[in-house]
């Protein structure tokens, strides 16, 4: 499986991406001549290792038989402070909430996406230094 992408200029500092057949557009911050009309490409990273990685560990958990969860992912980045400014760190959160989630399976569940399965977090540990933390009803584990 392959992906393409077309981004086009509209002017300013934003762009019309088009990624395998979905629209959406970059943009930068006013400070630097952007309008704000959407995310920066360095953030949309972050949400592709967001993405990757939630996707893994749903279909492990379902696998699992792992059910009735709420599930969110965040994910922040350090940026360094010399140019081109990659991240140097990167924290991603994974939160759990549910009655009696079995927790073993959830740690497992993480770890096989990250260690395994998710090409973004592949990618991205050979550039930044890569956290994880994972928290079942508030409470890190």
């Amino acid at each position: 499986m392959s992906s393409k992408t077309e981004v086009k200029w509209l002017g300013d500092m934003a762009f019309d991406v088009e990624l395998n057949n979905h629209h959406f557009t970059i943009d930068a911050d006013e400070k630097v001549g952007g309008q704000d009309q959407g995310p920066r490409p360095k953030g949309l990273l972050l949400s592709g290792l967001a993405g990757c990685t939630g996707m893994d560990v749903v279909s492990i958990l379902k696998k699992m038989k792992v059910k009735d969860y709420k599930f969110t992912i965040e994910v922040e980045g350090k940026l360094k402070k010399e140019f081109p400014k990659p991240y140097e760190k990167i924290v991603t959160q994974f939160n759990f909430k549910g009655k009696n989630l079995p927790k073993e399976k959830i740690k497992k569940a993480v770890k096989l996406s990250e260690e395994r399965y998710c090409g973004v977090s592949d990618m991205l540990k050979k550039a930044a230094e890569m956290k994880i933390e994972i928290n079942i009803n508030g409470e890190r584990i």
